[in-house]
């Protein structure tokens, strides 16, 4: 169905739902194979690890913790050249769109020291998990590592961004899948180590087993081939010349610009680190409990991440064509696939959940046969699928009001569901004397991080009914 002929038609509710499905599928799979390629950078390194050490594993789990607080929060500032680009590229003004893109990566490399300088020196990090010296030890090295990939990581985020905002995603999903390709081997080489006798020498060639500092080296030269890729197609497709990025040189950074995306950015930003240190701390305080709980809480962290990649791919593709229609002032249009993009969303996610929830012990055993380590992580997937259900229905809605540049009252919710409810509801029910004792270790937090999801989904798909309730008077 055209959307010229959308205001002219009033088929049910349903036929609607399946009209906007259509449109939002293409933008979607391939941001959903894209991210779990992604996601299996992690996924890789955490069945490794758990076959290497039981340290090491502990270790992952509080450096992937450490970086990802650090990484994401820089990241959703960068992606602030989403929406804006989007409805610069809805309103058939290419070579501003383009122009976003310099100023982006102005920005990002301004980030970029910011955050090497946290991951290299983690001390505060540290200090906050607890870890024996040796896992410290381990922790340092990986974040070492990572701090040479977070240049490469957030570039090729302005990358990502741009090409979600004029419907392109599957230019990034090949790069993507290229790069798990890349992972895997590198992975096993630089964690368990490789002999190679040659012929030629008395010596072999020797690779010394890392352990979890190699998982960071294979992701920072990974990142950076990514990077390579990335540059090399956008200067020889010539889909992208019609934005002006194939002439040479950089647009100078201009102060208005990046001020811009800052104002947009910074609350997006602050939205995902309240998000994910609200999750990323639970791996720190959970730590101090034992190295077999951090090892379980790991393995359903890198569990409900994977399924997160259901609904953040719906969102990415829903926010595109809901900013495209506003920067085309199709407002009917906008409001109508943002909300059937939240329908969707978290009716997957119910069905994904209970789909995980009553196969439980078979998606465990993927992971590990440690009978230790699938003893710790079983009762935290009883909250997986309402932290999963709660994910869902946050993230679509959120990244909807992005696209309407709306992003100051999400931060709030945030902080006050995920900070407030999640994590301090957490630490209190566990180290409190009147909650059932099973829920005072690891599975206090999951069940609080759980409610808080549900709470701040609830805030965030009322706030975005209120826009469109505006947004139809007005328009």
């Amino acid at each position: 169905m055209k959307p010229s002929t959308i205001r002219n038609v009033h088929p049910g509710h349903l036929a609607l739902l399946r009209d906007s499905f259509a449109r939002i599928l293409p933008m979607t799979w391939p941001v959903l194979i894209g991210q779990l390629a992604v996601l299996g950078f992690s996924t890789v390194d955490t069945i490794l690890i758990a076959r290497f050490a039981a340290n090491d594993l502990a270790a992952l789990s509080v450096g992937t913790a450490a970086y990802v607080s650090v990484f994401v929060g820089l990241m959703g500032v960068v992606l602030a050249i989403s929406p804006i680009a989007g409805q610069l590229f809805g309103a058939g003004k290419l070579h501003a769109a383009g122009d976003q893109v310099h100023q982006a990566i102005w920005l990002a490399l301004g980030l970029s020291v910011l955050g090497a300088a946290v991951l290299l020196l983690p001390g505060p990090l540290l200090d906050l998990a607890n870890p024996t010296a040796d896992i410290a030890q381990k922790i340092r090295g990986y974040l070492h590592a990572l701090a040479f990939s977070l240049p490469a990581s957030l570039l090729f985020t302005v990358y990502r961004g741009f090409n979600s905002a004029v419907s392109r995603p599957k230019a990034v999903m090949s790069i993507q899948l290229t790069g798990l390709l890349l992972k895997i081997p590198l992975s096993l080489l630089l964690i368990y180590g490789w002999t190679l006798p040659l012929p030629w020498v008395e010596q072999p060639w020797v690779v010394a087993p890392m352990g979890v500092v190699g998982c960071g080296w294979a992701t920072a030269i990974v990142m950076w081939s990514q990077l390579a890729m990335a540059w090399w197609v956008l200067h020889q497709d010539p889909f992208y010349a019609r934005f002006g990025l194939q002439r040479g040189g950089f647009n100078r950074p201009r102060r208005q610009e990046i001020l811009r995306l800052l104002r947009l950015g910074a609350p997006m930003g602050a939205s995902i680190l309240i998000e994910v240190t609200g999750f990323t701390s639970m791996a720190f305080l959970i730590s101090r409990q034992s190295a077999q709980a951090v090892a379980g809480h790991q393995l359903a962290a890198n569990l409900v991440s994977m399924m997160f990649m259901v609904p953040l791919a719906l969102a990415n593709g829903t926010a595109t064509l809901v900013a495209q229609s506003v920067g085309a002032r199709d407002f009917l249009q906008a409001r109508r696939l943002g909300w059937h993009g939240v329908e969707i969303g978290v009716a997957l996610a119910t069905v994904l959940g209970a789909a995980v929830y009553w196969g439980r012990a078979s998606v465990l055993g993927v992971y590990t046969d440690n009978p230790a380590i699938v003893a710790a992580a079983m009762p935290l997937l009883v909250w997986v699928w309402w932290f999963h259900v709660g994910d869902a229905a946050q993230t679509l809605a959120n990244f909807v009001l992005r696209s309407h540049h709306i992003t100051v009252l999400p931060m709030v919710c945030f902080a006050v569901s995920l900070w407030g409810i999640g994590l301090l509801g957490g630490y209190l029910i566990t180290h409190s004397t009147w909650a059932p004792s099973e829920l005072r270790g690891a599975a206090g937090y999951w069940a609080m991080s759980a409610v808080g999801l549900v709470v701040v989904g609830c805030l965030l798909c009322s706030l975005l009914a209120w826009i469109h309730r505006q947004e139809a008077r007005e328009h």
